[in-house]
């Protein structure tokens, strides 16, 4: 997906834009289609993004947890 290129922030920024577009009726019905395809593809995005993150940050977790009883500091 060449959008996992983006930040989760460049990417969360993007499709606020886009919501705030659709939102307010700044887009053309001929542009709709393609602009929804795209939002979906960002959420998309930000959502491959945060479950990377939970699972880094979980894995993390558990090696400090396990560090830490290891040397008897539960």
């Amino acid at each position: 997906m060449e959008d996992q290129k983006h930040t989760y922030t460049e990417a969360f920024e993007e499709l606020q834009a886009l919501v705030g577009e659709i939102e307010r009726g700044d887009i053309l019905i001929d542009e709709l289609s393609a602009k929804v395809k795209r939002a979906h593809l960002l959420i998309e995005v930000c959502k491959a993004k945060l479950t990377e993150t939970e699972t880094d940050v979980n894995t993390l977790l558990e090696k400090l947890s396990g560090d830490l009883q290891a040397n008897g500091k539960s």
